[in-house]
């Protein structure tokens, strides 16, 4: 059965069908690993974050003319859509990053209250660890909107 309003209980199907708990112990180390994956998105979050900030670092081209500077430019090559290393590298981060936040979501969306418990626990643990302080606060500052 389908539960759509909070429930406490160690039955609980996370994610998949075959991800069904129905003992303690099997109930107990899904929420360890909920709480692992949930420390692992502020991990990677934060490495992205840095990340960016160190890419973003480096001296950058001067933009290009617009067109009203110069009439005749070419359209933009193949090559111009070839994006540098380190703006991949992030592109890649972000997208590991969205799927285990998507993947957390959809566990907190079995309205088990242990999970969800368990999934806001190991984002508060991971961001005391990973992402509080530093430069991630003054990017954090800078992005008026409170944004991901």
């Amino acid at each position: 059965m389908m539960h759509i309003t909070f429930y406490w209980g160690k039955k609980a199907t996370i994610l998949f069908d075959s991800w069904r708990t129905d003992s303690w112990p099997g109930y107990l180390l899904s929420l360890l690993a909920l709480f692992a994956a949930a420390l692992f998105y502020q991990y990677m979050e934060d490495r992205r974050v840095r990340f960016k900030i160190l890419a973003g670092s480096k001296p950058s081209l001067p933009p290009p003319p617009s067109a009203v500077e110069s009439p005749f430019l070419l359209p933009p090559s193949a090559s111009a859509f070839f994006r540098p290393p380190p703006r991949l590298a992030s592109a890649l981060l972000f997208g590991v990053n969205s799927a285990v936040g998507y993947l957390l979501m959809l566990a907190v969306m079995s309205y088990n209250a242990g999970v969800f418990v368990a999934v806001v626990a190991g984002l508060t643990v991971g961001y005391f660890f990973f992402v509080s302080g530093g430069e991630a606060d003054f990017v954090a500052l800078q992005n008026s909107c409170g944004c991901p």
